[in-house]
């Protein structure tokens, strides 16, 4: 049932990345069950694929079974209830909330990948987040001899600052901040939204302004798999830095201190390594200039790190996964 050695490069938004020894991409639950059960068969490592927009790929590619979800059923179940397949792309969400007139979601307008990334991640931008629409996840449970369905409510997902129950349990245990493969324990298959009536133009014209925020301000035109680090907590800046760069704090939900604005101060806007190049239109992101390898991308995100603690006293944490 799997296809051998697909170039992962071609499923990844950095288009980077060597081969999977066994691809599949499975359209509907009883054939994702059927993915995981061979693959523990087979005693191979599996990995969830998403939408490949915040995911580094090893060039030397995934020795293991690489899954890809690719649940696209989108529908309006009772009111302003939605229920989305994980496979849906955001974008096709955003359209889908406009033709319906349904509020909730404009925040989102133009960030990439699936609904399914969106809630593993808890992804937001511009004060909203994910978990501020999310009634129930759909999710199956790997962890186990046999997989089984699991409903959650809201709260029963763990949402958190870039963060859910979901990417937790598949964490646990390891170092978050160091790269490699962590077994996934649970695949996210449908989330059910809770919207709210609105006027189509409305929210087509608050989608849409979103869209053009994105296209002003970050490096769109290459390669990219989004922010490299998470923005920091006020919590976290010691306070001299903190009165410094106070004019900059902003919202995201909780008062933050953007990482750009610090490794733009620190002068590594257009560093660059081999093919792979900080930005200087976002300088947390790191882009692919073309034939940009692995280790020239996990070069650059270590000098920010790096330089950043050494400048600042700050400590930086991924929101990008580096297989």
């Amino acid at each position: 049932m799997f296809n051998k050695q697909i170039p992962l490069s071609l499923h990844s938004n950095y288009r980077i990345g060597g081969p999977a020894s066994l691809f599949f991409i499975a359209t509907r639950i009883e054939d994702i069950v059927a993915a995981v059960s061979e693959a523990k068969k087979l005693k191979e490592p599996l990995f969830i694929l998403g939408g490949g927009t915040n995911l580094l790929i090893p060039d030397a590619g995934f020795k293991g079974v690489m899954l890809k979800p690719a649940i696209t059923s989108l529908e309006r179940i009772e009111g302003s209830r939605i229920r989305v397949g994980a496979g849906v792309l955001v974008s096709t969400l955003n359209y889908f909330t406009v033709r319906q007139g349904l509020t909730g979601l404009e925040w989102s307008g133009g960030l990439p990948g699936t609904v399914g990334g969106a809630v593993y991640g808890n992804a937001g931008a511009f004060g909203g987040e994910i978990k501020d629409s999310v009634v129930e996840v759909l999710s199956l449970d790997i962890a186990g001899a046999e997989p089984k369905l699991i409903r959650r409510t809201n709260p029963e997902c763990q949402f958190s600052y870039r963060n859910s129950i979901f990417k937790s349990r598949t964490l646990e245990g390891t170092d978050q901040a160091a790269p490699g493969y962590a077994p996934p324990k649970e695949i996210i298959l449908e989330v059910i939204f809770q919207l709210a009536p609105g006027l189509s133009t409305d929210i087509n014209a608050g989608v849409h302004e979103k869209i053009d925020y994105r296209i002003a301000r970050q490096p769109l035109d290459y390669p990219n798999i989004g922010s490299t680090f998470k923005n920091i907590p006020v919590t976290n800046v010691p306070e001299a830095v903190l009165k410094q760069y106070e004019h900059k704090i902003k919202q995201d939900p909780f008062p933050v201190l953007p990482t750009a604005v610090l490794i733009s101060e620190a002068g590594l806007k257009g560093t660059k390594s081999g093919g792979a190049m900080i930005s200087d239109k976002h300088p947390n992101f790191i882009v692919n200039l073309g034939g940009a390898k692995s280790e020239d991308v996990r070069a650059l995100a270590q000098t920010i790190k790096d330089t950043l603690h050494q400048r600042y006293g700050v400590d930086l944490e991924r929101e990008v996964i580096f297989l």
